[in-house]
């Protein structure tokens, strides 16, 4: 079997987009108030 075209790790992704992440900066805290504004279920991955 091939291998998939696309492969992530799941570390880099909470460490680029999660939470906390975004809480740790201005703008990623702006991000987080417009998801709860907008009302999402999932307001990071």
């Amino acid at each position: 079997m091939t291998k998939r075209t696309f492969g992530g790790t799941r570390r880099k992704q909470k460490r680029t987009s999660g939470f906390r992440a975004r809480m740790r900066t201005s703008t990623g805290r702006r991000v987080i108030t417009a998801r709860r504004r907008k009302g999402r279920a999932r307001l990071a991955v």
